[in-house]
This record gives C-alpha cells, structure tokens and sequence, in this order.
C-alpha cells in the first residue's frame, strides 16, 4: 500500500468553546482513520475476534502545529514508523492536513496486540503480519531489534 489517507468530515460536537477542534478529536480522528485501514485490508471487527486478537495503545501524544476550524476541511494519513520484525509491537504516525496542504497536527502511537482472552501480549498471525508489512511506511521507517534496549 503506498498510501493511505481518509478526508474527515469535521462535527459541530468536535468543536471546543473556543470555536477550534477540541484536543481529544485528533485522537478520535487517528483511531478512526487506522480501524479504517484494518477493515480495508480485510482486519474487520469480525476477523480480529475470529483471531481473538485486538490492538492496544501503550502511547499516543498529539502535536498541534494549527488551529483547525469547523469550516477546515481536514485529511488525515497513516504511516507506519517503526516496528519488530514480527509486528507484535509498533508505532504508527499519523498528519492531519488541511485542505491547502498545511500540517495542522502530528499524532505518534506505540502499540501492540493483545490476545483477548488470555489478557496478555501477542504475537500477530500471519494475516495481520502480512496487512501490516504492506503499510505505508514514514521516510524515516526502522525495524526494532528486539535484543536492543
């Protein structure tokens, strides 16, 4: 997949008492827009419990570069950054663009995969593996050596 970024339709509900998008939509739009690229390429909420796997969140952090207003017309991508070799631990970047091209917001994520019902790690199977490899990567993607600390 070379690519992948999902215009977002702004809500008035997204929007604070200071007339711009409040800070906790950016994560809402970024959790939105990597379900999206799962479901896409076939990780549907169905097959991730057929696999009884899930992804989790260790880290999420959001940098805002400019106001985005109800009128802005917004995008927003989703690039892998770094990962092991396996895929059982992440991170995934995602901009949030405005319509002219400007980056309004940079969110950086560290995940991993968790097995539903033992309530631990996980490694992910081969199909997740394989959705996974495919991702856009950043220009500046790393493969984490797991023996490294």
């Amino acid at each position: 997949m070379e690519n992948f970024n999902i215009p977002i339709q702004i809500r008035w509900s997204d929007i604070d008492q200071n007339r711009h998008l409040r800070h906790s939509a950016y994560y809402d739009y970024g959790a939105m827009v990597r379900i999206s690229c799962f479901t896409e390429q076939g990780l549907t909420t169905m097959k991730l419990e057929e696999l009884n796997i899930g992804p989790i969140l260790f880290r999420e952090e959001a940098i805002f570069k400019r106001e985005i207003k109800y009128e802005d017309k917004i995008s927003v991508d989703l690039q892998l950054l770094k990962s092991l070799p396996d895929f059982s631990r992440w991170s995934i970047r995602h901009h949030i663009y405005k319509e002219d091209k400007t980056l309004a917001a940079i969110l950086n994520l560290d995940g991993a995969w968790i097995n539903i019902a033992k309530r631990k790690l996980a490694v992910p199977d081969p199909f997740i593996q394989k959705i996974f490899a495919d991702f856009p990567k950043s220009e500046n993607f790393e493969w984490v050596d797991p023996l490294k600390k």
